[in-house]
Protein backbone atom coordinates (compact mmCIF):
# COMPACT_ATOMS: atom_id res chain seq x y z
CA UNK A 1 0.00 0.00 0.00
CA UNK A 2 2.78 2.14 0.78
CA UNK A 3 4.42 1.23 -2.55
CA UNK A 4 1.41 2.07 -4.47
CA UNK A 5 1.28 5.28 -2.62
CA UNK A 6 4.92 6.26 -3.74
CA UNK A 7 4.12 5.47 -7.28
CA UNK A 8 1.26 7.70 -7.17
CA UNK A 9 3.16 10.56 -5.84
CA UNK A 10 5.99 10.14 -8.11
CA UNK A 11 3.50 9.74 -10.96
CA UNK A 12 2.01 13.52 -9.64
CA UNK A 13 5.55 15.33 -9.91
CA UNK A 14 6.36 13.75 -13.31
CA UNK A 15 2.93 15.37 -14.88
CA UNK A 16 3.49 18.45 -12.60
CA UNK A 17 6.98 18.81 -14.21
CA UNK A 18 6.41 18.54 -18.16
CA UNK A 19 3.17 20.23 -17.46
CA UNK A 20 5.86 23.35 -16.69
CA UNK A 21 7.56 22.40 -19.93
CA UNK A 22 4.73 22.86 -22.44
CA UNK A 23 4.43 26.13 -24.62
CA UNK A 24 1.59 28.50 -23.33
CA UNK A 25 -1.76 28.31 -24.71
CA UNK A 26 -2.05 30.35 -27.85
CA UNK A 27 -5.41 31.26 -26.80
CA UNK A 28 -4.60 32.49 -23.44
CA UNK A 29 -4.42 36.31 -22.74
CA UNK A 30 -0.90 37.84 -22.41
CA UNK A 31 0.45 41.02 -20.52
CA UNK A 32 2.38 43.03 -22.22
CA UNK A 33 4.74 44.38 -19.47
CA UNK A 34 6.11 47.09 -21.99
CA UNK A 35 2.35 48.39 -21.55
CA UNK A 36 2.24 47.89 -18.11
CA UNK A 37 5.11 49.67 -17.14
CA UNK A 38 5.30 52.38 -19.76
CA UNK A 39 1.58 53.66 -20.19
CA UNK A 40 0.26 55.01 -23.62
CA UNK A 41 1.35 58.90 -23.62
CA UNK A 42 -1.81 61.19 -23.87
CA UNK A 43 -1.60 63.10 -27.27
CA UNK A 44 -2.18 66.59 -27.13
CA UNK A 45 -5.40 67.46 -29.44
CA UNK A 46 -4.52 69.48 -32.41
CA UNK A 47 -5.11 72.99 -33.59
CA UNK A 48 -8.52 73.42 -35.61
CA UNK A 49 -8.90 75.21 -38.98
CA UNK A 50 -11.87 77.23 -36.80
CA UNK A 51 -8.75 78.13 -34.03
CA UNK A 52 -6.52 79.55 -36.29
CA UNK A 53 -8.81 81.29 -38.33
CA UNK A 54 -10.02 83.46 -35.37
CA UNK A 55 -6.90 83.86 -33.94
CA UNK A 56 -5.28 87.73 -33.16
CA UNK A 57 -2.65 88.12 -36.13
CA UNK A 58 -0.05 90.97 -36.20
CA UNK A 59 -0.51 93.35 -39.37
CA UNK A 60 3.36 93.35 -41.69
CA UNK A 61 2.69 95.42 -43.91
CA UNK A 62 2.30 98.43 -41.97
CA UNK A 63 5.27 100.10 -39.74
CA UNK A 64 3.00 100.42 -36.29
CA UNK A 65 2.53 96.49 -36.60
CA UNK A 66 -1.01 96.46 -34.82
CA UNK A 67 -2.63 93.58 -33.84
CA UNK A 68 -6.00 92.63 -34.87
CA UNK A 69 -8.95 90.34 -34.28
CA UNK A 70 -9.47 87.79 -36.83
CA UNK A 71 -13.15 86.69 -37.37
CA UNK A 72 -13.50 83.65 -39.60
CA UNK A 73 -10.02 84.31 -40.95
CA UNK A 74 -11.59 88.49 -41.57
CA UNK A 75 -10.65 91.64 -40.15
CA UNK A 76 -11.52 94.80 -42.06
CA UNK A 77 -11.26 98.44 -40.67
CA UNK A 78 -12.88 101.00 -42.61
CA UNK A 79 -15.12 100.83 -45.75
CA UNK A 80 -14.04 103.45 -47.54
CA UNK A 81 -10.52 102.01 -49.65
CA UNK A 82 -9.52 105.56 -50.81
CA UNK A 83 -8.78 106.33 -46.50
CA UNK A 84 -5.17 106.33 -45.06
CA UNK A 85 -6.67 104.08 -42.38
CA UNK A 86 -8.71 101.48 -44.58
CA UNK A 87 -7.13 97.75 -44.09
CA UNK A 88 -8.65 94.38 -45.54
CA UNK A 89 -6.58 91.86 -43.65
CA UNK A 90 -7.86 87.90 -44.84
CA UNK A 91 -6.10 84.46 -44.40
CA UNK A 92 -6.54 81.94 -47.28
CA UNK A 93 -7.21 78.74 -47.09
CA UNK A 94 -3.81 77.20 -46.92
CA UNK A 95 -3.31 76.10 -43.82
CA UNK A 96 -0.70 73.11 -41.74
CA UNK A 97 -0.35 72.33 -38.57
CA UNK A 98 3.26 70.46 -36.91
CA UNK A 99 4.78 70.27 -34.19
CA UNK A 100 8.01 72.60 -34.42
CA UNK A 101 8.74 73.60 -30.92
CA UNK A 102 9.07 69.65 -29.95
CA UNK A 103 6.94 70.19 -26.86
CA UNK A 104 3.89 67.95 -27.73
CA UNK A 105 1.70 70.42 -29.22
CA UNK A 106 1.37 70.97 -32.98
CA UNK A 107 1.96 74.70 -33.91
CA UNK A 108 -0.06 76.38 -37.14
CA UNK A 109 1.32 77.27 -40.06
CA UNK A 110 -0.71 79.47 -42.32
CA UNK A 111 -1.06 82.44 -45.59
CA UNK A 112 -2.81 85.73 -44.61
CA UNK A 113 -2.99 88.45 -47.03
CA UNK A 114 -2.89 92.51 -46.39
CA UNK A 115 -4.89 95.05 -48.70
CA UNK A 116 -4.77 98.55 -47.66
CA UNK A 117 -7.16 100.13 -50.82
CA UNK A 118 -4.85 99.72 -53.60
CA UNK A 119 -4.18 97.16 -55.96
CA UNK A 120 -1.30 95.65 -53.72
CA UNK A 121 -2.26 92.43 -51.60
CA UNK A 122 0.75 91.28 -49.58
CA UNK A 123 0.94 88.19 -48.78
CA UNK A 124 2.74 87.14 -45.33
CA UNK A 125 3.63 83.19 -44.31
CA UNK A 126 1.93 83.30 -40.91
CA UNK A 127 3.47 80.83 -37.88
CA UNK A 128 1.27 80.41 -34.89
CA UNK A 129 2.93 78.47 -31.82
CA UNK A 130 0.32 76.69 -29.77
CA UNK A 131 -0.32 77.50 -26.33
CA UNK A 132 -2.67 75.68 -24.01
CA UNK A 133 -4.04 74.42 -27.31
CA UNK A 134 -5.07 78.13 -28.57
CA UNK A 135 -3.44 79.89 -31.46
CA UNK A 136 -0.75 82.58 -30.55
CA UNK A 137 1.10 84.67 -33.25
CA UNK A 138 4.73 84.47 -33.00
CA UNK A 139 6.21 85.77 -36.26
CA UNK A 140 5.54 86.02 -40.42
CA UNK A 141 7.69 87.07 -43.35
CA UNK A 142 6.20 88.23 -46.56
CA UNK A 143 6.13 86.24 -48.93
CA UNK A 144 5.09 88.43 -52.26
CA UNK A 145 2.49 91.35 -53.79
CA UNK A 146 -0.24 89.16 -55.23
CA UNK A 147 1.62 85.70 -55.36
CA UNK A 148 -0.14 82.81 -57.03
CA UNK A 149 -0.03 79.99 -53.78
CA UNK A 150 0.39 76.33 -55.11
CA UNK A 151 0.48 74.87 -52.03
CA UNK A 152 1.65 74.61 -48.34
CA UNK A 153 2.89 71.72 -46.31
CA UNK A 154 5.71 70.33 -44.02
CA UNK A 155 8.56 68.49 -45.22
CA UNK A 156 11.44 67.38 -42.32
CA UNK A 157 10.64 70.12 -40.09
CA UNK A 158 10.90 72.59 -42.71
CA UNK A 159 8.12 74.79 -43.84
CA UNK A 160 7.58 74.08 -48.14
CA UNK A 161 5.87 76.68 -50.13
CA UNK A 162 5.26 76.14 -53.55
CA UNK A 163 4.54 79.74 -55.08
CA UNK A 164 4.60 81.63 -58.12
CA UNK A 165 5.86 84.98 -57.38
CA UNK A 166 7.11 87.98 -59.45
CA UNK A 167 9.86 87.62 -61.75
CA UNK A 168 11.91 91.29 -62.93
CA UNK A 169 10.28 91.37 -66.46
CA UNK A 170 6.47 90.32 -64.74
CA UNK A 171 3.71 92.97 -64.78
CA UNK A 172 2.56 93.62 -61.07
CA UNK A 173 -0.63 91.76 -62.05
CA UNK A 174 1.06 88.60 -62.98
CA UNK A 175 3.52 86.23 -61.81
CA UNK A 176 5.36 84.03 -63.62
CA UNK A 177 7.82 82.84 -61.49
CA UNK A 178 6.97 79.85 -60.19
CA UNK A 179 10.04 78.60 -57.09
CA UNK A 180 9.82 76.41 -54.29
CA UNK A 181 10.73 77.71 -50.74
CA UNK A 182 11.26 76.19 -47.21
CA UNK A 183 11.45 78.12 -44.00
CA UNK A 184 12.63 76.75 -40.92
CA UNK A 185 12.00 78.38 -37.46
CA UNK A 186 14.87 80.11 -36.05
CA UNK A 187 14.04 81.47 -32.68
CA UNK A 188 11.26 83.20 -32.79
CA UNK A 189 11.30 84.21 -36.36
CA UNK A 190 10.88 82.22 -39.94
CA UNK A 191 13.91 81.98 -41.88
CA UNK A 192 14.58 80.75 -45.69
CA UNK A 193 16.34 77.68 -45.69
CA UNK A 194 16.18 76.53 -49.33
CA UNK A 195 14.88 77.98 -52.57
CA UNK A 196 14.27 76.45 -56.05
CA UNK A 197 13.28 78.22 -58.79
CA UNK A 198 11.86 77.24 -62.58
CA UNK A 199 13.21 79.40 -65.69
CA UNK A 200 10.90 80.09 -68.38
CA UNK A 201 11.80 76.44 -70.13
CA UNK A 202 10.23 74.90 -67.03
CA UNK A 203 13.80 73.76 -65.79
CA UNK A 204 14.70 73.47 -62.18
CA UNK A 205 17.29 75.13 -61.00
CA UNK A 206 18.40 74.04 -57.52
CA UNK A 207 21.54 74.06 -55.63
CA UNK A 208 22.59 71.26 -53.16
CA UNK A 209 24.85 71.09 -50.50
CA UNK A 210 26.04 67.50 -49.70
CA UNK A 211 28.90 67.99 -47.37
CA UNK A 212 29.05 69.06 -44.66
CA UNK A 213 25.72 68.04 -43.32
CA UNK A 214 23.63 69.37 -40.28
CA UNK A 215 25.57 69.38 -37.18
CA UNK A 216 28.98 69.01 -38.65
CA UNK A 217 30.95 71.54 -37.04
CA UNK A 218 34.69 73.08 -37.52
CA UNK A 219 36.46 76.50 -38.50
CA UNK A 220 37.53 75.01 -42.17
CA UNK A 221 34.89 73.94 -43.97
CA UNK A 222 34.90 71.23 -46.60
CA UNK A 223 31.70 72.57 -48.69
CA UNK A 224 30.70 70.43 -51.60
CA UNK A 225 27.75 70.19 -53.47
CA UNK A 226 25.69 70.59 -56.86
CA UNK A 227 23.55 72.74 -59.09
CA UNK A 228 21.46 71.65 -61.94
CA UNK A 229 22.11 74.83 -64.00
CA UNK A 230 25.60 76.85 -63.82
CA UNK A 231 25.29 80.57 -62.55
CA UNK A 232 26.91 83.73 -64.63
CA UNK A 233 30.42 83.56 -65.20
CA UNK A 234 30.03 79.43 -63.22
CA UNK A 235 30.08 81.74 -59.71
CA UNK A 236 28.02 81.04 -56.79
CA UNK A 237 28.36 83.11 -53.87
CA UNK A 238 28.57 81.99 -49.90
CA UNK A 239 27.33 83.58 -46.57
CA UNK A 240 27.49 82.92 -43.13
CA UNK A 241 25.01 84.28 -40.68
CA UNK A 242 23.73 84.16 -37.17
CA UNK A 243 20.47 82.76 -35.51
CA UNK A 244 19.77 86.00 -35.72
CA UNK A 245 20.38 86.49 -39.44
CA UNK A 246 23.48 89.18 -38.74
CA UNK A 247 26.25 88.59 -41.52
CA UNK A 248 29.40 87.21 -40.03
CA UNK A 249 31.12 86.94 -43.69
CA UNK A 250 30.61 86.44 -47.41
CA UNK A 251 32.51 85.48 -50.75
CA UNK A 252 32.89 83.74 -53.95
CA UNK A 253 32.57 79.95 -55.01
CA UNK A 254 33.60 78.38 -58.31
CA UNK A 255 31.51 76.22 -59.96
CA UNK A 256 32.85 73.06 -62.58
CA UNK A 257 30.34 72.75 -65.56
CA UNK A 258 31.17 71.00 -68.94
CA UNK A 259 29.43 73.99 -70.71
CA UNK A 260 26.97 77.47 -70.20
CA UNK A 261 24.32 76.13 -68.25
CA UNK A 262 24.76 72.84 -67.94
CA UNK A 263 24.87 70.84 -64.63
CA UNK A 264 27.74 72.05 -62.15
CA UNK A 265 29.41 70.70 -58.98
CA UNK A 266 31.42 72.84 -56.26
CA UNK A 267 34.56 71.89 -53.74
CA UNK A 268 35.55 74.32 -52.01
CA UNK A 269 36.86 75.33 -48.15
CA UNK A 270 36.00 77.86 -46.11
CA UNK A 271 37.37 79.10 -43.63
CA UNK A 272 35.44 80.40 -40.83
CA UNK A 273 38.47 80.54 -38.29
CA UNK A 274 36.88 84.71 -37.66
CA UNK A 275 33.86 83.10 -35.76
CA UNK A 276 34.34 82.59 -32.36
CA UNK A 277 34.05 78.90 -31.61
CA UNK A 278 31.02 77.41 -30.14
CA UNK A 279 28.48 79.89 -32.46
CA UNK A 280 26.01 78.15 -34.29
CA UNK A 281 25.63 79.60 -37.74
CA UNK A 282 23.97 79.29 -40.96
CA UNK A 283 26.00 78.96 -44.12
CA UNK A 284 24.40 79.47 -47.07
CA UNK A 285 25.13 78.61 -51.01
CA UNK A 286 23.54 81.35 -53.58
CA UNK A 287 23.00 81.36 -57.52
CA UNK A 288 22.20 85.35 -57.43
CA UNK A 289 21.07 86.95 -60.84
CA UNK A 290 23.26 89.22 -62.39
CA UNK A 291 20.40 91.55 -63.93
CA UNK A 292 18.41 92.20 -60.72
CA UNK A 293 20.52 90.63 -58.02
CA UNK A 294 17.46 88.31 -57.01
CA UNK A 295 17.96 85.07 -55.54
CA UNK A 296 17.65 82.30 -58.31
CA UNK A 297 18.76 79.58 -56.20
CA UNK A 298 19.58 78.65 -52.84
CA UNK A 299 20.52 76.08 -49.91
CA UNK A 300 21.74 76.41 -46.44
CA UNK A 301 22.73 74.30 -43.53
CA UNK A 302 22.97 75.29 -39.86
CA UNK A 303 26.62 74.11 -38.18
CA UNK A 304 28.43 74.92 -35.04
CA UNK A 305 31.81 76.21 -35.15
CA UNK A 306 34.98 74.79 -33.06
Amino acid sequence: MVANRSLIFLLILTLSALACKLPADSNSPKVDLATQTNPTPIIAPALTAQQIRNAQYKLGARDDHPTVQLIDGKYQQGADTTTIDYAMIFMADFIAVHDFTGDGFDDAIAIVFENYGGTGNFAFLTFFVNQNNTPVFLTSTMIDDRPLINDLSIEDNHILLDVTIHGVNDSSCCPALRTNQWYRLADTSLQLAKYTSFTPLNTLREIEITTPQIGDSSSSIHLTGNITIAPFENTLSYRVTDLLGTELTVGPISVAASDFGAPGTFDVMIDLSTIPSGSTIFLEIRDISAADGSVLAMDSVLLTVK
